[in-house]
């Protein structure tokens, strides 16, 4: 029934608009609050607070000005190891949740130590053990690759047990109706299974994309992999300027992190509409 030339249903939408924008308003203000706090915290400002009186930090505007394109330059070999790491990964963790919900004992068994083993052991650890010990072996990993095989296998690790949760998603009752349809096993993993379950398993795939940004970092501690921290850390320890290094380090990890957020939801949204 339409109501001053609306529908009920177009009522209920603008009300949640209302409702929306409502709600934003406060949200948005109290962003520019606790950034101008932020700002203030760096920004070299006496407080005096009755007998108390401090002073927050001072930053040397010059020297991050000279920095920052310095230490930007290595936000594009960042994002070249995590894009590489979290591709292996996800395959590595398809691969290793298909083991893990395999009756042949050898997979099985290979897939529960593969993840038993990285998720027994630091991060930190692997990717000395890839950049220092294979070369014992006769294997020699740049620094870069040393850094996203230790990547891809440890969040090849976690990652499987998402597909694993993903692909037992998928109702018994589907998996039953493909085999007496006639298709093979294989063909109900693809056409059935596979589809719907990284439906499910990419929204947290995004996440784990931005913590491996983060993550990243680790690869500078081999010294060859010069990625925003190592460039950071080196310039800002040269001039005495650890601070205003780090600072910029923070922000272009920041930023990164609020886009490809960004992003994710948007992708999460496009993959909602067909729960609606």
């Amino acid at each position: 029934m339409a109501v001053d030339g609306l529908t009920q249903a177009e009522r209920i939408v603008q009300q949640q608009v209302r409702a929306q924008r409502t709600f934003n308003v406060p949200v948005i203000v109290w962003w520019i609050v606790s950034l101008a706090l932020l700002g203030a915290m760096f920004g070299g400002v006496s407080i005096k607070l009755g007998p108390l009186e401090f002073e927050t930090i001072k930053l040397d505007g010059e020297f991050i000005a000279r920095a920052a394109p310095i230490i930007s330059e290595g936000a594009a070999q960042t994002l070249i190891i995590s894009v590489l790491s979290i591709l292996f990964a996800s395959v590595l963790a398809l691969l290793t949740a298909l083991a893990r919900l395999s009756r042949i004992a050898p997979l099985y068994a290979v897939a529960t130590f593969y993840v038993s083993l990285i998720r027994g052991t630091p991060l930190l650890l692997q990717i000395f053990f890839f950049f220092l010990a294979l070369p014992r072996m006769g294997i020699i990993l740049s620094g870069i690759m040393a850094g996203v095989v230790a990547l891809s296998l440890n969040y090849g690790a976690y990652m499987s047990e998402t597909f694993r949760a993903g692909i037992q998603s998928v109702g018994k009752g589907q998996r039953e109706a493909a085999l007496a349809l006639g298709m093979t096993n294989g063909q109900m993993m693809r056409r059935i299974v596979l589809p719907q379950a990284l439906r499910l398993v990419i929204p947290p795939i995004g996440n784990d994309f931005i913590a491996m940004l983060k993550d990243s970092s680790l690869a500078s501690t081999n010294g060859f992999v010069r990625e925003l921290m190592w460039l950071g850390q080196n310039l800002g320890r040269r001039e005495f300027r650890s601070m205003e290094a780090l600072l910029v380090i923070a922000l272009w990890y920041w930023g990164m992190t609020i886009i490809f957020s960004w992003l994710q939801g948007r992708l999460e949204k496009r993959l909602s509409r067909g729960d609606r």
